[in-house]
């Protein structure tokens, strides 16, 4: 976004990411004609950077002296969902967590509603979801602690992968507010999620949103939503960003160009 938005303005712009991000981001960035530099490290070591970055050169970086308008404009997600549910609150939301910040302001969303009375009830319950590889906020909650402990992230979910999460705290603390929880799930569990959610709406879904699924699967295996409960899952990429992670979930039917050929490839299948 930073790239095309200083494309559209004429301005110059530099995007810092880390080096092994998947290609597809890659691409969908740099051809903006960004200055796209990539850093050996992971997301923690290019905000460290750009915090460094941003302490000598008179630069705006969005997720850093920029932050509080990023921060604000997350919870218009709340604002979107109270819309499109009727002017209503869901009973639940289930959402991703890198940093920890789109979880927080999304209750940050629905409080200004309650606090403004333009909707009746109480704060829907919140439950994070997190890949495996990297879950320092469902660690926290899941011991008790009231901060987090950095993680090295080693998962598919890329754009998950903080290991030090600046709002992990204050996410932790509004899902126990709010009765809900913070889980994880394994890389098998996410590609199986993006599958599931393909399979069955027609979306499909980067790694982030696969966490977002398998985590709301164990809480249906669990038996923790009730019938009729009103659940949110929030989307949060599309799945052509991350083609990597669900490269090997299809196979491809080759036949030559004849009925025949396609006959005795699906003689199973095919119901005359």
């Amino acid at each position: 976004a930073v790239a095309a938005h200083a494309a559209a303005a004429g301005l110059d712009s530099y995007v810092f990411v880390p080096a092994n991000l998947e290609e597809q981001k890659l691409l969908a960035t740099g051809v903006y004609g960004t200055n796209l530099v990539g850093v050996r490290g992971n997301y923690d070591d290019v905000n460290r950077l750009c915090t460094q970055l941003a302490e000598t050169h008179p630069w705006a970086f969005v997720n850093v002296n920029l932050r509080p308008y990023y921060a604000e404009g997350s919870k218009t997600l709340a604002y979107e969902t109270v819309e499109q549910l009727g002017w209503a609150l869901p009973d639940r939301v289930v959402s991703p967590i890198a940093s920890g910040s789109l979880f927080t302001k999304l209750g940050r969303g629905f409080s200004e509603w309650l606090d403004l009375g333009l909707v009746a009830g109480e704060l829907p319950t919140f439950n994070g979801a997190q890949a495996a590889g990297c879950n320092p906020v469902a660690t926290a909650f899941a011991e008790g602690w009231d901060i987090c402990k950095p993680q090295r992230p080693e998962t598919i979910a890329k754009s998950l992968a903080i290991g030090d999460p600046a709002d992990g705290p204050y996410a932790v603390e509004l899902a126990r507010r709010t009765g809900g929880g913070i889980d994880a799930v394994s890389d098998e569990e996410i590609r199986t999620g993006i599958k599931l959610l393909a399979e069955t709406t027609g979306i499909f879904t980067e790694t982030a949103g696969g966490v977002t699924v398998g985590v709301l699967r164990k809480l249906a295996e669990r038996g923790e939503l009730a019938a009729g409960e009103k659940v949110v899952v929030y989307i949060t990429g599309e799945g052509l960003k991350t083609l990597d992670a669900t490269r090997d979930t299809f196979q491809m039917h080759e036949i030559d160009p004849n009925l025949d050929s396609f006959d005795a490839e699906f003689a199973q299948e095919v119901v005359a």
